[in-house]
């Protein structure tokens, strides 16, 4: 079953990283905006996601970062996430740091903090 699941998310995953990367975001209508920046005029911690998915399929780095730097800093951290979850019979320690409460609120204070930061300085 969990491999089922895998090879499902996997072929979702490549499917909108094809429309991703064909597709820009910024200047296209297929993409939804974010309604959280339409009803308060603040940026979410998620706003420029889709264009800095869009960037980083190009290898444009540096513009992904200008887009959602809290996105592309945590692209390793997601992969490491990813990896534990599907070898945690192989390496249990590794997915029990991963999953630990001190982690889960790391990533909670991250967020928040890019969330207050980046309307604060107008990242």
């Amino acid at each position: 079953m969990r491999r089922r699941t895998l090879w499902i998310v996997v072929s979702v995953a490549m499917a909108l990283g094809v429309v991703y990367f064909f597709f820009d975001p910024a200047g296209s209508r297929l993409f939804p905006r974010c309604p959280f920046l339409s009803l308060t005029g603040l940026r979410c911690p998620g706003c420029g996601s889709q264009r800095a998915l869009h960037s980083l399929l190009h290898g444009e780095i540096a513009r992904a970062a200008h887009y959602n730097l809290l996105l592309t800093l945590s692209l390793p951290f997601v992969a490491a996430a990813i990896v534990a979850d599907t070898n945690r019979d192989r390496w249990p320690r590794l997915y029990r740091r991963v999953n630990s409460q001190a982690a889960i609120y790391a990533a909670l204070a991250a967020t928040c903090l890019w969330w207050v930061a980046r309307n604060a300085l107008q990242l």
